[in-house]
Protein backbone atom coordinates (compact mmCIF):
# COMPACT_ATOMS: atom_id res chain seq x y z
CA UNK A 1 0.00 0.00 0.00
CA UNK A 2 3.28 2.06 0.11
CA UNK A 3 2.47 2.73 -3.42
CA UNK A 4 -0.69 4.32 -3.31
CA UNK A 5 -1.29 7.48 -2.28
CA UNK A 6 -4.31 7.82 -0.30
CA UNK A 7 -5.67 11.34 -1.97
CA UNK A 8 -5.86 10.22 -5.63
CA UNK A 9 -8.33 8.17 -7.34
CA UNK A 10 -6.81 4.81 -9.79
CA UNK A 11 -8.30 2.15 -11.74
CA UNK A 12 -6.86 -1.05 -9.60
CA UNK A 13 -6.96 -4.13 -12.40
CA UNK A 14 -6.24 -7.94 -10.57
CA UNK A 15 -6.04 -11.00 -12.41
CA UNK A 16 -8.92 -13.24 -11.53
CA UNK A 17 -8.43 -16.78 -10.44
CA UNK A 18 -11.85 -17.19 -8.45
CA UNK A 19 -14.64 -16.03 -6.54
CA UNK A 20 -12.50 -15.78 -3.73
CA UNK A 21 -10.84 -13.02 -5.35
CA UNK A 22 -13.37 -10.68 -4.26
CA UNK A 23 -13.41 -10.99 -0.25
CA UNK A 24 -9.60 -11.13 -0.31
CA UNK A 25 -9.93 -7.68 -2.52
CA UNK A 26 -12.58 -6.16 0.18
CA UNK A 27 -10.74 -7.40 2.94
CA UNK A 28 -6.87 -6.01 2.03
CA UNK A 29 -7.27 -3.53 0.03
CA UNK A 30 -7.36 -0.53 1.99
CA UNK A 31 -8.65 2.17 -0.57
CA UNK A 32 -12.02 3.14 -1.15
CA UNK A 33 -13.09 1.94 -4.32
CA UNK A 34 -16.19 0.57 -6.42
CA UNK A 35 -16.48 -2.67 -8.59
CA UNK A 36 -17.40 -2.07 -12.38
CA UNK A 37 -19.24 -5.04 -13.01
CA UNK A 38 -20.97 -7.30 -15.42
CA UNK A 39 -24.53 -6.14 -15.34
CA UNK A 40 -25.93 -9.68 -15.10
CA UNK A 41 -24.43 -9.68 -11.36
CA UNK A 42 -27.15 -7.01 -10.51
CA UNK A 43 -29.86 -9.18 -11.43
CA UNK A 44 -29.06 -11.16 -8.40
CA UNK A 45 -31.80 -10.91 -5.90
CA UNK A 46 -30.58 -8.77 -3.17
CA UNK A 47 -26.66 -9.34 -3.95
CA UNK A 48 -27.88 -6.74 -7.54
CA UNK A 49 -29.66 -4.33 -4.78
CA UNK A 50 -26.55 -4.27 -2.97
CA UNK A 51 -24.13 -3.42 -5.21
CA UNK A 52 -26.32 -0.37 -6.48
CA UNK A 53 -26.57 0.83 -3.44
CA UNK A 54 -23.00 0.74 -2.72
CA UNK A 55 -22.14 2.41 -5.81
CA UNK A 56 -20.84 -0.25 -7.80
CA UNK A 57 -20.73 0.31 -11.60
CA UNK A 58 -23.33 -2.19 -13.97
CA UNK A 59 -21.75 -2.35 -17.53
CA UNK A 60 -23.69 -4.19 -20.16
CA UNK A 61 -20.62 -5.98 -21.98
CA UNK A 62 -23.32 -7.34 -24.56
CA UNK A 63 -24.43 -3.76 -25.56
CA UNK A 64 -21.76 -1.54 -26.84
CA UNK A 65 -23.33 1.28 -26.86
CA UNK A 66 -24.30 1.08 -23.06
CA UNK A 67 -21.37 0.11 -22.19
CA UNK A 68 -19.94 3.13 -23.27
CA UNK A 69 -22.00 4.69 -21.53
CA UNK A 70 -21.20 2.79 -17.97
CA UNK A 71 -17.58 3.35 -19.08
CA UNK A 72 -18.69 7.55 -19.31
CA UNK A 73 -20.59 7.21 -15.85
CA UNK A 74 -17.41 5.74 -14.39
CA UNK A 75 -15.37 8.23 -15.65
CA UNK A 76 -16.68 10.63 -13.80
CA UNK A 77 -17.14 9.04 -10.69
CA UNK A 78 -13.65 8.42 -10.65
CA UNK A 79 -12.53 12.08 -11.46
CA UNK A 80 -14.80 12.86 -8.21
CA UNK A 81 -12.23 11.15 -6.59
CA UNK A 82 -13.41 7.22 -5.96
CA UNK A 83 -11.43 4.48 -7.02
CA UNK A 84 -12.39 1.54 -9.14
CA UNK A 85 -11.30 -1.87 -9.41
CA UNK A 86 -11.85 -3.96 -12.70
CA UNK A 87 -10.99 -7.72 -13.54
CA UNK A 88 -9.34 -6.79 -17.15
CA UNK A 89 -10.18 -10.62 -17.79
CA UNK A 90 -13.74 -9.94 -17.71
CA UNK A 91 -14.35 -13.53 -16.22
CA UNK A 92 -12.58 -16.07 -13.91
CA UNK A 93 -10.00 -18.49 -15.64
CA UNK A 94 -10.72 -22.01 -15.85
CA UNK A 95 -7.18 -22.92 -15.83
CA UNK A 96 -5.24 -21.13 -13.70
CA UNK A 97 -3.26 -18.72 -17.01
CA UNK A 98 -4.31 -15.40 -17.21
CA UNK A 99 -6.93 -14.64 -19.83
CA UNK A 100 -6.82 -11.71 -22.72
CA UNK A 101 -7.68 -9.02 -21.59
CA UNK A 102 -11.09 -6.54 -22.73
CA UNK A 103 -10.52 -2.91 -23.19
CA UNK A 104 -13.01 -0.96 -21.59
CA UNK A 105 -11.19 -0.62 -18.55
CA UNK A 106 -8.11 0.84 -20.16
CA UNK A 107 -10.31 3.07 -22.10
CA UNK A 108 -11.98 3.99 -18.72
CA UNK A 109 -8.36 5.24 -17.34
CA UNK A 110 -7.13 7.04 -20.02
CA UNK A 111 -10.73 8.93 -19.75
CA UNK A 112 -10.42 9.26 -16.39
CA UNK A 113 -6.85 10.01 -16.21
CA UNK A 114 -6.13 8.04 -13.99
CA UNK A 115 -2.91 5.44 -13.11
CA UNK A 116 -3.38 1.84 -13.67
CA UNK A 117 -2.29 0.00 -10.13
CA UNK A 118 -1.82 -3.71 -11.33
CA UNK A 119 -2.98 -6.05 -8.24
CA UNK A 120 -1.65 -9.29 -8.82
CA UNK A 121 -3.88 -12.52 -6.41
CA UNK A 122 -2.49 -16.14 -5.87
CA UNK A 123 -3.98 -19.24 -4.27
CA UNK A 124 -7.46 -18.03 -4.71
CA UNK A 125 -8.17 -20.90 -7.73
CA UNK A 126 -7.08 -23.94 -5.19
CA UNK A 127 -9.06 -22.35 -2.48
CA UNK A 128 -12.18 -21.79 -4.34
CA UNK A 129 -12.21 -22.88 -8.05
CA UNK A 130 -14.40 -21.71 -10.31
CA UNK A 131 -16.85 -24.59 -10.78
CA UNK A 132 -17.46 -25.38 -7.24
CA UNK A 133 -18.77 -23.19 -4.03
CA UNK A 134 -17.26 -25.05 -1.30
CA UNK A 135 -14.08 -23.34 0.09
CA UNK A 136 -10.93 -25.21 0.86
CA UNK A 137 -7.99 -24.05 3.07
CA UNK A 138 -5.34 -22.12 1.82
CA UNK A 139 -2.89 -19.51 1.46
CA UNK A 140 -3.67 -15.96 -0.77
CA UNK A 141 -0.80 -13.32 -1.85
CA UNK A 142 -2.18 -10.13 -2.63
CA UNK A 143 0.46 -8.22 -4.64
CA UNK A 144 -0.37 -3.94 -5.07
CA UNK A 145 2.33 -3.07 -7.78
CA UNK A 146 3.32 -0.18 -9.14
CA UNK A 147 0.79 1.98 -10.17
CA UNK A 148 1.33 2.82 -14.80
CA UNK A 149 0.98 6.22 -15.56
CA UNK A 150 -1.21 6.53 -18.66
CA UNK A 151 -0.88 10.17 -19.62
CA UNK A 152 1.83 8.70 -22.08
CA UNK A 153 -1.15 6.91 -24.09
CA UNK A 154 -4.40 7.67 -26.06
CA UNK A 155 -7.43 5.83 -27.21
CA UNK A 156 -4.97 4.72 -30.39
CA UNK A 157 -2.19 3.48 -28.86
CA UNK A 158 -4.50 1.92 -25.72
CA UNK A 159 -3.09 -2.11 -27.21
CA UNK A 160 0.31 -0.72 -25.90
CA UNK A 161 -1.08 -0.13 -22.14
CA UNK A 162 -3.39 -3.26 -22.30
CA UNK A 163 -0.13 -5.08 -23.17
CA UNK A 164 2.00 -3.55 -20.69
CA UNK A 165 -0.54 -3.69 -17.99
CA UNK A 166 -0.85 -7.14 -18.84
CA UNK A 167 2.90 -8.22 -18.98
CA UNK A 168 2.81 -6.49 -15.50
CA UNK A 169 0.09 -8.50 -14.25
CA UNK A 170 1.75 -11.32 -15.87
CA UNK A 171 5.11 -12.11 -14.72
CA UNK A 172 4.07 -11.03 -11.24
CA UNK A 173 1.93 -13.38 -11.30
CA UNK A 174 4.20 -16.06 -12.90
CA UNK A 175 6.90 -15.23 -10.22
CA UNK A 176 5.25 -16.96 -7.27
CA UNK A 177 1.69 -17.96 -8.72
Amino acid sequence: MERIDPAKSYIFMSNHQSNFDIPVLLAFLKVQFRWLAKEELFKIPFFGYAMQRVGYISINRSDRRSAFLSLKRAAKIIRGGVSVLIFPEGTRSLDGCIRPFKKGGFILALDAGVPIVPVVIRGTRSIMPKDRLRILPGRVELEILAPIDTTAYTRKTKDALIAAVRQVICDGFDQKG
